[in-house]
């Protein structure tokens, strides 16, 4: 088979059209192409006048050689290339060994938990929350009632932060073993739509993502392993070697107990914190890492998709349209769209009591009213946070508290017109643009919950996204304050063999340890972590 990248046709195309496009490209007749199949669709909407489908194809003819020959110089047209996921290896009959322990049950903990039991390990999986249909009812609780359960929320719980997310599934890590389609499949197998295997752009959405993370556990219990649910980790058994190599042993748990163990899988999300200050205190390697601060910015989806399709707007082949937006400010600051959900809401997101965070969710329609994304400024522990691994997250903390003030110490969230920020005066009232975000709103000066820097650097950069997405910097468009999980503000750093660089056994995971952004590089993680577990088993 040969692999057809970068095959454009116009919207609303005939089927015929493609296996004529297709002989086209390769220069055959219609008789050297017995069959094509569909690999990746996006689309191209630069000339909104002229948008066009992008296809990746599958395409079998009767010369292969020959063709492949002729465009040996083209990167389009390549040997289609073998996706089976290979495993590593497996445990040998009548495994007995000590069973590994997966913390977390978010996307990494989750496909590390399944590789390990595919390949006969039997895997605890330990999560400090509930199962996705308690853990729902309980974030539910905050968004309606203004009620935080500090352990079953938005951050914790089964499926982690990616289950209250769009459910994006595309990433930018480099995959040479395409572990990414290892990911969509055992997603489709679990109930996910078939499109996510082939859209450029595929996203799964709340609802669904809920009965497909209880259809992974099952298929993890049946294949030996255990989840245990509202079991939180407060300290690790570690034992010093005689040549002062530190060894982990054993978990402590919250409520005394011990598992005994010598090889662990910490992927805990971004936002377990005293984890990371226990991981602190007993000496396990961390540094800080950069992350991003800001607020999310909502219009109306309508707004966008003329923007963005014109005329095209509304075409069941485009979509919701969505934006990736970056401007080089002159403070030094790089602000940037992220996580950016067309056709969905804000949610507050918080893990703390006494705090505000905001995120983005869609359903898999993306039907909802209002597009919103993130719009979040860079920074850096040497420029920013320099007093340690973990002063990160003491910013993180003390500008979500600022935004529980701002917005009236009750689990409201602050929110400020585009116009009344760029003319530098609080919002009184909002205006045509509805904000989603749940509780409420409070209208009032986002300057008070946000770093100065990252205030001028927006009044920089509305104006220039306005330039390029109609509307962007329309004066009715609201802001709503703080995104500040953008990523993990630390990493736990690893070696080549996945384990932590000073305790043997524990194995830094995902986008908690800060190696994955994201449900899809956070689960190709989980893979790879998974993979070197097994090897030291057997």
């Amino acid at each position: 088979m040969i692999r057809l990248s970068g095959l454009k046709l116009p919207l609303d195309h005939p089927a015929e059209a493609m296996p004529a496009a297709i002989c086209d490209r390769l220069g055959l007749e219609p008789h050297e192409l017995r069959s094509h199949s569909l690999v990746r669709r996006g689309n191209d909407a630069r000339r909104r006048s002229a948008i066009l489908l992008v296809y990746t194809l599958d395409v079998d003819v009767v010369d292969e050689a020959a063709v492949l020959a002729r465009f040996a110089n083209d990167h389009d047209v390549r040997p289609t290339p073998d996706t089976r996921y290979t495993f590593v290896t497996y445990a040998p009959d009548g495994w007995q060994g000590k069973r590994p322990v997966v913390i977390g049950a978010g996307p990494c903990g989750l496909f590390a938990g399944l590789i390990l039991a595919q390949m006969g390990f039997r895997p605890i999986i330990l999560d400090r929350g509930k199962v996705v249909r308690e853990r729902t009812k309980d974030t539910w609780g905050l968004w309606r009632r203004a009620e935080l359960n500090p352990d079953s929320n938005v951050q914790f719980g089964e499926g982690g932060a990616g289950t209250f997310s769009d459910g994006k599934l595309y990433c930018r890590v480099k995959d040479p073993r395409f572990l990414g389609r290892k990911v969509l499949e055992e997603f489709v197998a679990a109930g996910a739509p078939d499109d996510i295997l082939w859209e450029a752009h595929p996203h799964i959405g709340t609802f669904r993502l809920v009965t497909m993370v209880e259809s992974m556990r099952r298929q993890i219990e049946a294949l030996g392993g255990e989840y245990r649910w509202q079991h939180r980790v407060d300290d690790l058994v570690l034992e010093r070697t005689g040549e002062g190599e530190q060894r982990l042993r054993g978990l402590v748990l919250h409520d005394g107990s011990v598992i005994d163990t010598d090889h662990v899988v910490l992927a805990v999300g971004h936002s377990a914190r005293p984890t990371f200050e226990m991981l602190h205190g007993r000496g396990v390697h961390i540094e800080a890492k950069p992350f991003s601060i800001g607020v999310r910015i909502e219009h109306p989806q309508s707004w966008v998709d003329r923007a963005r399709y014109g005329n095209c707007a509304g075409h069941p082949d485009l979509g919701a349209a969505s934006y990736s937006l970056a401007h080089h400010c002159a403070n030094g600051r790089t602000v940037y769209s992220f996580c950016m959900c067309p056709g969905g809401r804000v949610v507050a997101a918080t893990s703390e009591e006494g705090r505000v965070v905001t995120n983005g969710m869609s359903q898999y329609s993306r039907a909802e009213f209002n597009a919103n994304s993130g719009l979040v400024v860079g920074i850096d522990p040497a420029r920013d946070y320099p007093d340690g691994p973990l002063a990160g997250i003491d910013l993180q903390r003390h500008w979500e508290s600022m935004a529980y003030v701002a917005g009236g110490s009750s689990y409201w969230a602050p929110s400020q017109t585009v116009g009344d920020f760029l003319a530098r005066r609080p919002s009184t009232q909002l205006g045509d643009v509805v904000p989603s975000y749940k509780p409420g709103v409070t209208p009032t000066d986002l300057a008070r919950c946000l770093p100065d820097y990252v205030i001028e650097a927006f009044h920089e950069a509305l104006p220039a996204f306005g330039r390029q997405i109609a509307h962007y910097d329309h004066p009715d468009a609201v802001m709503t304050g703080v995104e500040t999980r953008t990523s993990s503000p630390i990493r736990i750093t690893r070696g080549k063999d996945f384990q932590s660089l000073n305790v043997t056994g524990l194995y830094p995971a995902g986008e908690g340890a800060g190696y994955a952004g994201g449900i899809l590089s956070a689960a190709i993680d989980g893979i790879k972590v998974a993979e070197a577990v097994a090897r030291t088993l057997v």
